[in-house]
């Protein structure tokens, strides 16, 4: 295992960022939190400290409850390729989906009980007892018995479901609930998650929030968005110079200097509409159906497209993003030639974590419209991303993303697989200025309610108090 540094950042904010009630709100649970922490460390362990929206939640979070005087403390576990295999194989499991069809039998559990006492070695030598753990998601969840018997409270959080548990999701609950049922409080994102198995008292929902202060979602005006993306090479045509500077999270100044990687004819005209999908190279978030549902709709004529993600290789527990991200370019190469030349996928510099959140704020401000086609999803990051910047959003109406827009308010919901609504609800917004801009102010007070730091953070100080 390894650690993973943790700057404090200004909790200031909180108290005011989602209003005086929810900022008094935090302000208690933070009190009853420090009183009985005291002496105490809270550890976070997940699988990766970049990529995916986990990393992204507690690279971002985390250092409030430092600079508000929580002992927090963030740990990485190591895996081989085999265990990161059999992880996303029970990832995609969860969600309703064979992946890769292969097995979770007794080597498979083997191999995940190998791997988790290797990572138990270094996690004994850490965790004292009293301390507080939250496990997020299935590749840790192994060590929750460990961490139980060194005496710690342990949280486990699972962020990923199925509303409708087939026995396809039942296969991976039978592999990790004994390990899930050693928390003294589990958390889903959505009631609709939880397994059965669990005992109900200790079940809670959580949904997870974005950060208002991250270099991803600090409000940026117009001109240093397009020198932020023309310094990524994303776009053209606005001429040279600019500030492509942003503000770090340890308050240092960095600029945005690596640059894309792109698979296109041409960069895009700074000018022409623009509709994006930020998301990692999974089938789950179905960027094959994004590029034929954007030219299902013919009345989508003068946008262009964009499909952005890490680069290959980046995201250490997702071993299929090469494969899907060689599906995409092969759709590409076979698009007709003035297709091709609106459609443009981007592989975003991941060397540099809060220069990558930049370039995707900017991205997003400068689209039209936001997509979030997903098959499948716990809760969708970008998706409120997107709605905090105003953004107007097309989104598949399952999972949390159900939760996160009130469709034809907040934003519109499509059946993810139905490719001519996905194409006529994007069309209705580049035909309808005033529909989009409403949509996304309506976006904005939805997020500003319900999904920033003080509701998340504060939820989980109360638990801390209530389990310690």
């Amino acid at each position: 295992m390894h650690t993973v540094t943790i700057h404090a950042r200004a909790a200031a904010s909180l108290r005011t960022i989602a209003g005086t009630d929810a900022g008094g709100r935090y302000e208690q649970r933070l009190a009853a939190a420090r009183e009985v922490l005291q002496g105490r460390s809270v550890w976070h362990v997940n699988s990766t400290s970049a990529g995916g929206g986990v990393a992204e939640l507690l690279r971002s979070c985390l250092g409030y409850l430092v600079d508000d005087g929580i002992d927090t403390r963030w740990m990485v576990i190591d895996g081989d390729p085999e265990f990161f295999t059999i992880t996303k194989r029970i990832h995609n499991r969860l969600h309703g989906v064979l992946g890769d069809g292969g097995p979770l039998g007794d080597a498979e559990r083997r191999h995940y009980d190998d791997v988790t006492r290797s990572n138990a070695i270094d996690i004994r030598r850490s965790v004292r007892a009293g301390d507080v753990v939250v496990v997020h998601d299935p590749q840790p969840l192994g060590l929750v018995p460990v961490l139980r018997s060194l005496g710690a409270t342990v949280i486990w959080t699972c962020h990923i479901g199925a509303d409708t548990p087939s026995p396809l999701v039942r296969s991976a609950w039978d592999f990790l609930v004994p390990d899930a049922r050693a928390a003294q409080a589990i958390t889903f994102t959505r009631a609709a998650y939880a397994w059965d198995g669990l005992e109900a008292d200790r079940v809670h929902v959580l949904p997870p929030c974005i950060d208002h202060g991250s270099p991803k979602n600090v409000a940026i005006d117009p001109e240093r968005t397009f020198a932020i993306l023309r310094a990524a090479g994303l776009i053209s045509g606005l001429g040279d110079g600019g500030d492509a500077t942003f503000a770090r999270s340890d308050g240092t100044q960095g600029r945005v200097s690596h640059r894309a990687q792109m698979t296109q004819e041409a960069p895009p005209p700074s000018d022409v509409p623009v509709v994006v999908q930020v998301s990692r190279w999974d089938a789950l978030k179905d960027p094959l159906g994004v590029i034929r549902g954007f030219f299902d709709e013919p009345s989508i004529t003068g946008s262009h497209l964009m499909l952005a993600g890490p680069m290959p290789g980046t995201v250490v527990d997702d071993p299929e993003a090469a494969t899907v991200l060689a599906e995409v370019h092969e759709l590409w190469e076979s698009l007709p030639a003035p297709h091709r030349g609106r459609v443009h996928i981007a592989n975003l510099p991941t060397d540099d974590a809060e220069e990558n959140a930049t370039i995707v704020n900017a991205l997003q401000r400068h689209a039209d419209v936001v997509v979030q086609k997903s098959l499948a999803e716990g809760f969708g990051l970008t998706v409120t991303e997107a709605m905090w910047k105003g953004r107007a959003v097309v989104a598949g109406r399952v999972g949390g993303i159900r939760d996160q827009i009130e469709d034809g308010v907040s934003g519109i919901l499509v059946d993810p697989r139905d490719l001519t609504a996905f194409g006529n609800a994007i069309g209705s917004l580049l035909a309808d200025p005033s529909l989009a801009s409403g949509l996304g102010a309506a976006a904005e007070h939805r997020v500003r309610e319900r999904y920033l730091a003080p509701q998340y953070l504060g939820a989980y100080l109360q638990l801390f108090a209530e389990l310690a």
